[in-house]
Parts: structure tokens; sequence; C-alpha cells
């Protein structure tokens, strides 16, 4: 087959122009054949850029790759220093990402939400500011303020800023009920600090919420007793009805409540039972002189860390029966022997058996001089026979 030499246009043998090119063929046919064995370089202009094309577009990929891979790379590294609390890197990170990935929401939200979490910890830290200050209330609203620019977020680390929020807050309130304990509160204001510590989810509050109850305790014990000495029985049963609100398991209480009880009774039926014991002489002559019923043990007197006095003391049934509703009256003396003040404290619990110990313990709560408690008199009540 013969070509033109200068187009490679396919020819016949009797032309004498190329159709294409218009050139004149040579004469000798050989040429038009030898020419016709070579590559035709008009090809290589297509090829070529075919060729470039490819290269362009295998690397493009493999770039695109590349930027794909640095960008999740990017973002992962950003998410776990998140939730380590490094929020100004993470937010750097995840511009990084968006750097190299040009459409990735999820990387330009986080960075946006880095902002956010870096305001809590700007708030946390300003709410332990104003705690150190003893401004509470001021760094509580801040914690408030803080969790509520939260409530539309979830996520890791938003539990984590909650976590923390709420760690603040709890120390914020605990730090303000030191606070309030230490200027020697009123015994209605400690009813409600109760309240406040026993809200409070930290050791330290659960700590002082004892103790303020172990305080409401001793109050209401020794208020309702001086009521008691009165016989004025529905006051003293309405203090200790309250007391046992803030500690309905306290052995104390419980024991005072039953003796009021039956001291009321006692007291209704005082006459009666004289005239039942007035039937047989010889034996209410028994009862009465029945004087080694109870054997004192001990009865001491030491200041509290409230700087309050207080009155311990242990004494032992001896009697064959048991009795009930025993009191101990005592003497408070100074150094010179003389009787400051007298009281009448009733043992706990209410009912002793033979050989049974009962103790008995009351809080002068404006004695501040060191006392010696003497024991004065011991009344009991003894079961009919």
């Amino acid at each position: 087959m013969a070509h033109c030499p200068f187009c490679g246009t396919e020819v016949k043998q009797e032309e004498e122009y190329c159709i294409n090119c218009g050139k004149p063929l040579p004469n000798d046919l050989n040429e038009r054949m030898s020419k016709n064995q070579g590559f035709n370089k008009w090809w290589f202009v297509p090829i070529s850029g075919l060729f470039l094309a490819i290269i362009v577009f295998i690397g493009f990929y493999f770039f695109l790759s590349y930027q794909e891979n640095q960008a999740v790379e990017a973002y992962e590294k950003a998410e776990k220093i998140a939730v380590e609390g490094n929020f100004q890197q993470a937010k750097n990170l995840f511009k990084e990402a968006k750097e190299h990935k040009s459409y990735f929401p999820a990387a330009v939200q986080n960075a946006q939400f880095m902002d956010i979490a870096l305001s809590i910890q700007n708030q946390i830290q300003s709410a332990n500011k104003l705690m150190d200050e003893k401004a509470y209330q001021q760094g509580l609203k801040i914690t408030k303020q803080a969790e509520e620019d939260l409530q539309n977020y979830n996520g890791e680390v938003v539990d984590k800023l909650l976590e923390q929020l709420v760690k603040t807050r709890n120390e914020i309130k605990t730090a303000e009920l030191k606070n309030k304990l230490s200027q020697d509160p009123a015994i209605d204001d400690l009813k409600l600090l109760l309240w406040q510590a026993e809200s409070i989810q930290t050791d330290e509050a659960k700590s002082m919420a004892k103790e303020i109850r172990t305080r409401l305790v001793d109050f209401t014990y020794s208020t309702a007793n001086e009521s008691l000495k009165l016989k004025q029985f529905s006051d003293a049963m309405a203090i200790i009805e309250d007391g046992l609100r803030y500690a309905p398991e306290n052995e104390k209480l419980q024991s005072l409540k039953t003796t009021i009880e039956k001291e009321k009774v006692a007291f209704e039926t005082e006459q009666q039972k004289r005239i039942e014991q007035a039937i047989s002489a010889a034996e209410q002559e028994h009862e009465l002189n029945k004087n080694d019923a109870i054997e004192m043990v001990s009865i001491k007197s030491k200041k509290d860390e409230f700087g309050d006095l207080v009155v311990t003391g242990t004494l032992k049934s001896v009697a064959t029966v048991p009795i009930y509703s025993v009191s101990v009256s005592y003497n408070l003396l100074n150094g010179d022997g003389e009787v400051v003040e007298s009281n009448e404290v009733y043992v706990y619990p209410d009912t002793l058996y033979p050989d049974e110990e009962g103790h008995f313990e009351f809080t002068h709560y404006e004695v501040k001089e060191e006392l010696k408690a003497e024991v004065d008199q011991v009344k009991w009540f003894l079961d009919s026979p």
C-alpha cells in the first residue's frame, strides 16, 4: 500500500499529487512505500496529550488522597486532645484538618465548639476565684450560666465539662456551708444548713451534715428534757418530734420520746397509783425505802469542742424488777465547792432491767467555766407488783 511521504495519506500508484496535502508525489514508487513503513509523526501529539492527562489525573488523585489522610489524622488527633481538655490545641488541629480538606463541616463545627469549651473553661476558673474571695453566690451563678450554655450540645467533651461544672458547684457550696458553720449559727439556721449539707455530694459536706445533726440532737434532747421537768409534756413531745425529723433513727431521742409518753401517763395516774400503793402498807414501805435500786457507776463533766459544758454519767440497776423513767438530779460545783447550778436529767434507755446500765447526758450551753458534777438524787418508777 502506497502512502504520501509527507502526511502519510494513502495514495494510488497512478496519482502524481497527494489528495490531502497537495504535494507532488515521488516518481519512485519505492520511496512511497518506504515512507509508509515509518511511524506517522502526527499521531504523536494526541498520544502525548493523553499520556500527560493520565499522569496529571493520577497525580491529582494521589494528592487528594494524601490531603484526605492528613485531614482525617488531624481531626482524630484533635478529638483526642479535646477530651483531655486542651481546647486551644484541639481548635488549631480542627482548623488544620479543614485546610487539608476544603469540605469538612464536622471540623468546622468542632473548631467553633472549641471556642465555647474555652469559654466554659474560663468560667470555671472565674468561679473558683470567686469562691476563694467568698463570693459564693456569684460563683454559683457562673456555673449555672455555663451549664445552660452547654444544654444544646452533647458528646464526650460536653460530659467532661459538665462533670467539672458539677464538681466546681459542689466545691463552692461546701465552702459556703463551711463558712456559715464557722459563724456559730442559731439552731433554726442549723436546720436549714443540714438540708443544704445533705444536698451536696462531697465527703466533706457529709461530714459537716453529721456534725450538724449531732448538735441538733444534743440541743433537742436538752430542750425537751427541760420541758419534761416542768411537766410540759406536749411541748416536750413537740420538741422531740421536730428533732426526729433531722435524726429519725437517733436512739437517744427515741428513748426520751418514750420517757415523755410514760411520764405523761405516770403523771396522770399518779394519784391512782398512790391509792393502790396504800392498799398494802408493808409493800409501800418496802418500795419507798428501796434505796439500793440504783448504783452510780460514774458522773463527769467536761467542755466540748464548742466550749459548752457537757455532763455525762452511767448508772446500774441492782433491782430485781424492771425500773423505768429513771432521773438523776445533780449539782454543778465550782472550785470552792459551791453549788453554781442544779439540774435533773433522764436516763436512757427508759426501762432498766436487773443488772442493766443506763446513761445520761446533758449540755449546759450557757456555762463556760469548768465545774464539777455531783449527784444529788436519783429517782425512778417501778412496775406494779
